[in-house]
């Protein structure tokens, strides 16, 4: 998109367009495979307190990040293998921002059933498994936050959970609105809208959410908003 915007072109190779399905797919699936990781982290910390630096130890960490690259790896590569069998009109424009891999099914010149399947099938798995993951784990949370009585435990619960709350509220709340959106309306326009959001807006947010964790980042927040506040 920055490419587009200071050359003003919206030209794409083959290749590169390949290759930015790829990343974008590796990339988002990594994403949301780390979030699963996170709240199984959590979870961990949460329920079993006691427990966590023997479960959470640095090799069983960095074979779950190792296991998610490889299956994201693998996924990607299937569907890009896929997308090398299928032809494609000279002059072919897609109706998007970038290299999206559904929209680039849909102008395809070539019969796209087995693309279709595995993307459907793909797509399920990944969203599928992983928000499962997610919603066993805060429920498991959620237990455990309803036996606790003081109000310092309950806040540091919160506290551990909040922001990765909010970043997989807003991953799987624009994903979902871009998929629902794709089902609904036909409108190339607003599907290209939404995507925005889960794919520069939401990136973009992630550091802030995670940052306010931070207390000199707080802290630094609180001055700033003292100062800009009107005085009485």
């Amino acid at each position: 998109m920055l490419v587009n915007i200071q050359a003003q072109s919206k030209d794409i190779s083959y290749i590169g367009c390949l290759t930015q399905v790829y990343l974008f797919m590796v990339f988002a699936g990594m994403d949301d495979f780390l979030l699963t990781v996170m709240a199984y982290d959590r979870f961990v910390a949460i329920c079993h307190p006691l427990h966590y630096m023997v479960i959470m130890n640095p090799r069983f960490c960095g074979l779950l990040v190792l296991m998610c690259w490889l299956i994201i790896f693998c996924v990607a590569l299937v569907h890009i293998l896929l997308l090398r069998r299928l032809t494609f009109c000279i002059g072919t424009e897609i109706p998007h921002f970038f290299c999206e891999l559904a929209q680039i099914l849909k102008a395809a010149c070539s019969d796209t059933l087995i693309n279709n399947i595995c993307l459907y099938v793909a797509a399920a798995l990944l969203c599928i498994f992983p928000l499962t993951g997610i919603l066993f784990s805060y429920s498991q949370i959620v237990s455990s936050l309803m036996r606790i009585s003081s109000a310092v435990g309950k806040y540091k619960v919160f506290f551990t959970c909040g922001s990765h709350l909010s970043v997989v509220s807003l991953f799987y709340g624009t994903s979902l609105g871009v998929y629902l959106t794709s089902t609904l309306t036909h409108s190339s326009q607003r599907s290209s809208v939404v995507s925005v959001m889960y794919s520069v807006v939401t990136p973009m947010l992630n550091p802030f959410i995670y940052s306010l964790r931070n207390k000199d980042v707080k802290g630094a927040l609180g001055r700033l908003l003292s100062r800009s506040a009107p005085c009485p």
